[in-house]
């Protein structure tokens, strides 16, 4: 499951070596960034049966074109990357913000804060 951000340490993090590190029928699902995934890689590794399958919402070029191999492959499942679009999402984001503004003032806790930090660890590649 890759859920991660785009940095130069996760860019192409998961290639030939990774695939091939992967136990055969392994299922590699990525909702983070198309670019942390060689395309060509994991399309080689799910062509010729090395992975069993994979979940994408994400991709080098979005939206996916019409013609991608992926679209025609039964092990893959592809899915709009759109996870925070929902009916209302803008009143719930302006009361959200409104929320941590009176928290602000209040000297509270504000909610759904990121930690920066945690984007900050090394990330290790599988040799």
């Amino acid at each position: 499951m890759i859920a991660a951000p785009l940095t130069d340490e996760t860019r192409g993090l998961f290639g030939p070596l990774e695939f091939a590190a992967m136990r055969r029928g392994a299922r590699l699902i990525n909702v983070g960034r198309g670019a942390i995934v060689d395309q060509a890689a994991l399309l080689d590794a799910l062509t010729a049966g090395r992975l069993g399958g994979a979940g994408l919402d994400v991709f080098d070029d979005e939206p996916l074109p019409p013609d991608h191999p992926f679209w025609g492959l039964a092990n893959v499942v592809v899915s709009p990357h759109m996870s925070g679009d929902f009916v209302g999402w803008q009143e719930a984001l302006g009361a959200l913000f409104v929320d941590n503004f009176r928290r602000w003032q209040r000297g509270q806790p504000l909610l759904n804060v990121v930690d920066k930090q945690c984007y900050l660890a090394p990330v290790g590649r599988v040799p």
